[in-house]
């Protein structure tokens, strides 16, 4: 199938989102409309697992539902910075821990209807003390759950975020 885009308009520019409104010629050669969020930057998260098996959270406010969510650690990638620097930096900045082994679980578009954020997921092992560093706009509790306790969590609408819940059943899947 062939699309085309005729026209772009961009109707927004922020710190980390652009919007643009495209004119796209579909394959039947009628002309529809789309809307896309443009993320500037790629993100990574990390699922940490705590020497116990727990898995570490952070519980933070996120505004665009008003809500404390319960998710993995994750960021936006720095300048040319690599998802496993960038996963290594958050982890550490977010919860205090240092990760000793990773593993790539994913990429993963979260919103593939409108928006172009791109995801990478790794797992988190053999933790040891380092330092949190939070920002001066961020807020973070941490929580520690068996697996079974957090996929009881989704299934309960208690973890709502799509990241998480991806890097959660992937842990099920690939690591018991």
């Amino acid at each position: 199938m062939s699309y085309r885009v005729l026209e772009s308009k961009e109707t927004y520019k922020g710190k980390i989102v652009r919007a643009t409104v495209d004119q796209i010629e579909m394959p039947d050669g009628k002309v529809a409309f789309r809307e896309t969020v443009i993320r500037e930057k790629d993100a990574a998260a990390v699922l940490p697992v705590l020497d116990d098996g727990k898995i570490l959270f952070v519980r933070q406010y996120r505004h665009a539902f008003g809500e404390m969510l319960l998710e993995i650690p994750a960021g936006v990638l720095d300048n040319a910075e690599l998802c496993e620097a960038c996963v290594k930096r958050e982890l550490e900045e977010e919860t205090g821990k240092k990760a000793g082994r990773l593993e790539f679980l994913c990429e993963m578009y979260p919103s593939v209807g409108f928006c172009t954020e791109k995801i990478s997921i790794y797992f988190a092992f053999e933790l040891s003390e380092g330092c949190q560093k939070l920002d001066a706009d961020e807020f973070i509790e941490l929580e520690s759950y068996t697996l079974d306790e957090a996929l009881e969590m989704i299934s309960k609408g208690e973890i709502k975020d799509g990241k998480t819940i991806a890097a959660l059943f992937a842990y099920k899947s690939k690591h018991i």
